[in-house]
């Protein structure tokens, strides 16, 4: 199962980057933005940065862009999704690691700031769960965030089409069990969870605090 999952998301990074601009159609960088700008690094002079499931590495790119004196870690168990993510990054402004979401290789306690956009709940729920007390864990106790972006439902309907499948192979009902229970299995784990939705109405913004 890991690796026909595994091979399923090598396949689909070379359709990835469209997938997240048909849906965002030009909201992309914006929606970008407003995670980097939530995580309040501006007082922290080489603040260290870990993105979960990075995907094709835009946004810890955008993070290293904007932070230039920091440690920004991309992390996805695709190999396709980090090729393409590496081809982005000619100057080595991101370091990207291939490892697993539930068992995150670094000590405790050392992020600024830990990310996942668009990708929780594409884990399974045991997965999922284990993922967030990872998250929880390496990043520094104090006002440091954990940052869960995801998308609202689509709307249009090729985005819309691609979404099902996507939920199909994760598991509809799993999803359609996060996407309802709110912010009550966040809760469960973070001390304090905020809820923001971007201005296109089209994604949803967690910060959540160890």
């Amino acid at each position: 199962m890991q690796y026909s999952r595994r091979r399923y998301y090598d396949l689909f990074s070379h359709f990835y980057d469209m997938f997240i601009a048909l849906h965002s159609l030009r909201d992309e960088q914006s929606t970008r933005e407003i995670l980097v700008d939530s995580a309040q690094l501006e007082g922290i002079a080489k603040p260290y940065i870990l993105d979960i499931c990075c995907g094709t590495g835009s946004l810890i790119l955008t993070f290293a862009k904007r932070y230039p004196k920091s440690t920004a870690v991309g992390l996805d168990f695709s190999h396709g999704m980090l090729r393409k993510a590496k081809k982005k990054n000619p100057n080595q402004k991101a370091l990207f690691i291939e490892a697993d979401a539930a068992l995150l290789p670094f000590s405790n306690d050392i992020f600024d700031v830990v990310a996942c956009s668009y990708a929780l709940y594409e884990l399974k729920g045991a997965v999922r769960t284990d993922a967030l007390k990872e998250m929880k864990r390496v990043v520094k106790p104090g006002q440091a965030s954990v940052l869960i972006m995801e998308h609202e439902a689509p709307k249009h309907p090729i985005v819309r089409f691609l979404f099902k499948i996507r939920m199909i192979l994760v598991g509809s009902t799993d999803v359609r069990a996060l996407l309802g229970a709110g912010l009550e299995p966040f809760k469960k784990i973070f001390s304090k969870v905020h809820l923001l939705h971007t201005p296109s109405g089209k994604s949803r913004l967690l910060r959540c605090i160890k």
